[in-house]
């Protein structure tokens, strides 16, 4: 008795331990659920481009400190020792030597060198600045088209199971009538082909579903194989501003146009860096030593203070080389700057356009599909009847399938399109 006691106590905490491993396992396994917000917030918190361009921004910052620093007082110690023997009477050279010296020097005029230096490196604080924002904006982007790109796929492959689901119950008719001789072999055998070519569509489409969980997944910077569960469907919302206010704004926000315009400063600035090469530079500086023929040297001390002037009055054309490099790049930049004015201009019409096209396919495929479910019911009742034929059936699914299909891929051209107007705009990530 107190056997099967022990035995029952047992088998209890097994079963318990197995309830809570099993409910423990289908808490792991359950999916992510994501709003197209949080899809995009989990982008902007992962993404290696980010994280990329915020480390290019921190290098900037210590180029700006780097270069102000010239402008501050520098110091340096040197330490020399020296052995010494000489075959002529020179007592107070021969032997051991060490020598000791602490140098303050004080550059106010470089002829606009350091100057230039900084003003180069914080304009190249903002190229850094705008190089964030534009990878934020692009990975936003990215984000926002593969949560896109999911809902497509998983509303394609809920139309291809409505058409296996179809094909299907119409072959259970086709073949229920064939058994009482009211139809012939060949319509069971169409029937049977289109299933089989349906459920072959089906295969590609909950493949192409898979390839976008993956696809968002790596976006998101989660690992490829996390199940997620999207809270949001593909839907319809009308863009208000027209086309000029668009471009007008992206002339204005997108931060490539901007970031072309401050390399043109830049570049500018350069050629007055290269300018100073014609000019003097003045230190000041002050220094201490001490020497002595003991290690480290201590006596013998002496201070000065002077002020020193260069001017490199000729230098083979140097100066010059750099000057006009310098002035062909700011020549180089004017260029590159219509050309991205003409190219952000370019993409933000395209975007719009494109928008816009889609926005037109989804008023018209939407009607498309409401016809197109009509026409395939009236088909199966007409052929149930006897009255119409097995390929009115194939045709009316077929014509169905891809009107839904045409009205799928509108709204995820539509919700795209919007998306890419918004990064062709520049439009800041919040």
């Amino acid at each position: 008795m107190a056997g099967n006691k022990l035995w029952k106590k047992r088998l209890a905490a097994v079963a318990a331990g197995g309830f809570f491993f099993f409910n423990t396992a289908v808490a792991l396994a359950a999916p992510m659920e994501l709003s197209l917000e949080e899809s995009i917030a989990l982008a902007l918190k992962n993404n290696d481009a980010i994280k990329i361009a915020a480390a290019g921004r921190e290098n900037a910052v210590w180029q700006v400190k780097g270069a102000e620093a010239g402008k501050s007082v520098t110091g340096t110690f040197s330490h020399t020792s020296s052995h010494a023997s000489y075959t002529y009477s020179y007592p107070t050279a021969d032997g051991n030597r060490f020598g000791n010296d602490v140098t303050l020097t004080w550059k106010p005029y470089t002829g606009g060198s350091l100057e230039s230096e900084i003003k180069q490196a914080k304009l190249g604080l903002k190229e850094a600045d705008l190089d964030l924002d534009s990878a934020r904006q692009q990975v936003k982007y990215n984000a926002a088209s593969k949560y896109f790109a999911m809902l497509e796929t998983r509303n394609l492959v809920q139309v291809n199971k409505e058409s296996v689901e179809n094909l299907s119950a119409h072959l259970a008719n086709v073949r229920a009538q064939y058994e009482v001789g009211t139809v012939a072999k060949t319509d069971v055998l169409r029937s049977e082909v289109e299933l089989a070519n349906a459920q072959q569509e089906l295969i590609k489409a909950e493949n192409n579903y898979q390839l976008a969980i993956s696809n968002l997944n790596n976006v998101m910077g989660l690992p490829l194989d996390t199940e997620l569960q999207l809270k949001q469907e593909l839907a319809y919302e009308k863009y208000t501003l027209p086309m000029e206010e668009c471009i007008g704004y992206a002339l204005e926000n997108r931060p490539e146009l901007v970031k072309a315009g401050v390399t043109q400063d830049k570049a500018k600035e350069a050629i007055t860096g290269a300018k100073s090469g014609y000019r003097p530079t003045v230190a000041v500086t002050s220094t201490y030593e001490w020497k002595d023929t003991d290690f480290p040297g201590d006596t013998r001390d002496h201070w000065y203070v002077g002020v020193s002037a260069d001017w490199n009055f000729f230098d083979s054309g140097i100066t010059k080389s750099k000057v006009k490099a310098a002035q062909a790049s700011y020549e180089q930049s004017g260029h590159s700057l219509k050309q991205t004015k003409d190219n952000v201009q370019l993409e933000v019409r395209q975007a719009y356009l494109s928008m816009r096209e889609a926005e037109k396919r989804i008023e018209t495929s939407k009607v498309t599909v409401d016809k197109a479910e009509e026409d395939f019911k009236i088909a199966k009742v007409r052929y149930t009847a006897g009255v119409g034929t097995n390929l009115d059936v194939m045709d009316a699914q077929v014509a169905l399938t891809e009107a839904k299909t045409n009205y799928v891929q509108a709204l995820y051209d539509y919700n795209t399109n919007k998306a890419d107007l918004e990064m062709a705009m520049g439009v800041p990530v919040q």
